[in-house]
């Protein structure tokens, strides 16, 4: 079966990989899509994402829907033939942050295409995958694969928006229109916010916001742009670089939460410290997810909008050219590879 490995940086080959066969309470699963991430893509051109290295070729993707195929023994789940998307992480469910429900932050977790721990987490970008059985979803009533394959980013704005706390009536500015960016905007309105301005530098990713149900659009180069806000109640930085979230910073308003679900540069990032106190500003890490997997789905069923999120779908074999195109910002929302 075809599979798409990364080897190093800027070495992506799609390959033959043996079918794999499911175990003991697993699952094996037809991939039909997968999402490319922006971790699939730092990978890809950096050889890893944040503090997470490769060390050994790694099979991608943690963005995947399918169609059951079998289980393995003492194993059940939805019958064969069945549409389903993939829970990407395996939790411990032992450590302190299990025991605290937050399996998200789980300190023995598998995700898959992760190389956060040693041997990596094969990922998904295959054309049969094994996964714990408990982790397929069937799909609800009217969603299909295509739009199913948005869940697992999806989840991810869900929880970054949940990190922030209620934000019913509230104001909330995003940095960073990437296809999470956008996904946050489409997370708070959902919640109930009452405004969602946006800032990036690419106009193509603003107008992707602005189809996510953004308010307000700014170029973030540009000073003067009327859109700026006074103040902001929440502020959500989605683009991963200190500049966002020095933005944030600077416009919530005082007492005001930040969440800070970019991923940022390996190392040692300088923010102004001194706002967090002297305005007693809350800044929270988001990180992957939970629960709101299942939550994602539903919304999913319930709006069409998402569609217009998905700028590609490209044949696995031509997976050099999707994640090229997936890095083009201008060009581009997210792409999903096809199998």
């Amino acid at each position: 079966m075809l599979g798409c490995v990364i080897h190093g940086a800027g070495d992506l080959r799609v390959e033959q990989l043996p079918p794999p066969q499911a175990g003991p309470g697993e699952a094996l699963v037809a991939v039909r899509y997968g999402g490319v991430c922006g971790s699939d893509l730092h990978y890809w051109r950096d050889g890893g994402v944040g503090d997470f290295r490769l060390r050994e070729p790694m099979v991608l993707g943690h963005e995947v829907v399918g169609t059951v195929v079998s289980y393995g023994p003492a194993a059940t789940g939805p019958v064969p033939g069945t549409a389903v998307a993939v829970h990407p992480a395996t939790p411990c469910g032992v450590c302190p942050e299990c025991a605290d429900g937050r399996a998200n932050v789980c300190r023995d977790t598998r995700y898959l295409g992760s190389a956060a721990r040693s041997p990596h987490v094969q990922g998904g970008f295959a054309a049969q995958l094994v996964v714990p059985a408990g982790q397929l979803r069937a799909l609800p009533d009217g969603l299909g694969l295509r739009r199913a394959a948005l869940a697992e980013p999806l989840a991810v704005a869900l929880h970054a928006v949940r990190r922030a706390g209620d934000v019913s009536g509230r104001h909330v500015l995003v940095t960073g229109a990437g296809p999470i960016g956008c996904l946050v905007v489409a997370a708070a309105k959902a919640s109930g916010a009452a405004r969602v301005t946006v800032t990036d530098l690419v106009p193509q990713a603003l107008r992707y916001a602005a189809v996510a149900g953004a308010d307000t659009l700014v170029r973030a180069d540009d000073p003067d742009d009327s859109g700026w806000p006074e103040e902001v109640c929440v502020a959500v930085e989605a683009s991963g670089v200190a500049a966002g979230l020095d933005t944030c910073l600077r416009l919530v308003r005082r007492g005001g939460v930040v969440v800070q679900l970019g991923m940022l540069p390996p190392g040692r990032s300088a923010f102004a410290g001194n706002l967090v106190v002297s305005r007693e500003i809350e800044l929270r890490g988001a990180f992957r997810f939970d629960a709101e997997f299942d939550g994602a789905l539903e919304l999913l069923a319930a709006r069409g909008e998402f569609d217009g999120l998905i700028s590609a779908v490209v044949p696995v074999g031509d997976a050099e050219a999707a994640f090229a195109l997936a890095a083009d910002r201008g060009r581009s929302c997210k792409v999903l590879l096809q199998f």
